[in-house]
This record gives structure tokens, sequence and C-alpha cells, in this order.
């Protein structure tokens, strides 16, 4: 269910501390959850998400927005202005407007990211558990990265995946000896715990009107900053300038192409746990790879 403009109106006007009148009402793309538009006011223009039909979904991604942008990246992010969690719920946004890439587009996307990994925290998780797309994130707060990426992160699909009947008993043997040798291949991340984004596809960078790119729904946790890149490489959509742009910012450690995959896992586990079996062997594959069957 999407607000109707007098409740819209009314929540806007106690959030901006004036009265406001909507003029406009437009759809934007994108919104494969939620529905998402454009509202012009006597305020100043908006952008409004709504009808997820997902408890929480709003102010999760509001908690989000706002960690991300209170780590001082030069990545433009959505001020968040209001998150009403009543039904029908939505979500108010700056409006960044869309715009035309500047020159220098994927060194500033490189950049920003670095920047974005620079900010740390005690322990890794985050203050409260959040989506991956629809999908519930766990973010328990833990020390170690390895236990919170076996349980928080490819347990709980495994659990997810096999509770709607996707993964076989050998599936989830073989997944399970996987999760068993994880540190066979991830290590503890020596700068500690860093922010991400945490669902960094390509449809998640956007380019606001000055040109300048901006990130928007985040799934935000502090990570191993190598768990960015599992999103980032899995479609493609980003430039080498980027990855090159951010390994002169914040160099990864050698052989983190090797460990890629193992990121990629999660979010095609958690494809399967959202659209159905299409991934499945993309998921098997990877967990064959590293743990094959004797």
């Amino acid at each position: 269910m999407t607000p109707d403009a007098a409740l819209l109106e009314h929540a806007l006007a106690r959030a901006v501390g004036t009265s406001v009148r909507i003029r406009m009402r437009s759809g934007l793309g994108g919104g494969d959850i939620s529905v998402v538009e454009r509202i012009d006011t006597t305020a100043g223009s908006f952008v409004v998400k709504s009808g997820a039909g997902v408890a929480g979904l709003f102010q999760a991604e509001a908690d989000g927005l706002r960690a991300v942008r209170a780590s001082g990246t030069s990545l433009r992010i959505p001020d968040v202005i209001m998150c009403h969690e009543a039904e029908p719920a939505f979500l108010v946004l700056e409006d960044l407007g869309q715009g035309s890439p500047v020159a220098d587009f994927a060194d500033r996307v490189g950049r920003g990211l670095a920047e974005l990994h620079g900010t740390s925290a005690p322990t890794f998780g985050f203050a409260t558990d959040n989506f991956c797309g629809a999908t519930p994130q766990p973010n328990p707060r833990r020390s170690s990265w390895i236990e919170f990426y076996r349980s928080a992160r490819l347990g709980h699909q495994l659990e997810l995946g096999t509770r709607a009947g996707h993964y076989s008993t050998d599936d989830r043997r073989q997944t399970a000896a996987l999760l068993a040798r994880l540190d066979t291949w991830i290590d503890e991340p020596d700068e500690g715990p860093a922010l991400v984004h945490g669902d960094l596809w390509s449809g998640n960078l956007h380019t606001a009107a000055d040109g300048l790119p901006a990130l928007i729904d985040p799934a935000a946790y502090f990570a191993h900053r190598e768990a960015e890149l599992g999103m980032m490489t899995l479609f493609g959509g980003f430039s080498s300038r980027v990855y090159a742009a951010y390994q002169e910012a914040r160099p990864l450690e050698p052989g983190w192409r090797d460990r890629n995959p193992l990121y990629q896992l999660y979010h095609l586990m958690n494809h399967v746990t959202l659209f159905g079996g299409g991934y499945h062997g993309q998921v098997m594959a990877i967990v064959r790879r590293y743990a094959p069957a004797h």
C-alpha cells in the first residue's frame, strides 16, 4: 500500500518543520521490492519508497544509509528525511536527482569505496539486523570474521534455502564441509572490521544530478572489506578503473581474487532464497570448487 497525499504531507511537515503541499508525484524505476516515487512539494523534491510489505525494511535501510553517510565517504549518500513505520510504511529520502557521469566517475567510485571501508568498529556485524534484498540479514556482534561469515552469512542462507527445499541432503553435507573448513581459505583481516555497503551491485550505484556517484539501498554492516567485492564482481557493471582506483587508495591483500568466489557465494545463496533454484548450480559449483566431494 502506498501512502496518500494527505498522510505524506502531514508526515513531511512534521519532519521538515513547515507546511508541505505535494505538487506532483511520479514513479521512478528500479523498485523491485518497493514502490519508488519522486514527489515535488512546496518544501522541495523528495524520493519516497513505500509498499514493501516487509516489516522493518525501511527502518533498516534508513539505519544503513545513516551509517554509510556518517562514514565521511566522498560518495553521495541520500539523507534520510523520515521513516514512517506504521502501515502504510514509507521512507522519505533526499532527492539526489539523475544526471550523466562526470569524466572521472569511476575513479571517484573506487576512492569513495576505499574511504567507506576506512570506517571501522570493535566487532563485525551491525547495531541492528537488516535485510539483503528482502531476506532478513542477521548482524550479531562477533570478534571473529570467519565465525561471523560462517554462521551469520553462509550458514544462515543454507538454513533458509534448506527450509524452502532448495538443497538436497548431499548439497547440505557438502556445503557444511566447506563451512567447517572456511578458515582454510579466508583469514581474519589485520585491519579489523570495515563498514561495507553490503549489497553493491551496479543498480545500487547511482549517478546524481551533478554527475557524481552515489550509493543507495545498502545492507550495511562491518565486515572483511573483501566481502564487498563479492557482489560487485558477481554481475559486473563496475569498470576496471573502479578497482584500480580502489587499489591505489586502499590496496587489497594478495590473493583476493582467489577468495572472491567465497564472497560471491553469499549473494548467490541469497538469490536462491529470493528467486528459487535458478542460481542453485552456481552455488554448488563454488561449493565443489573449494570442498570437492569424496
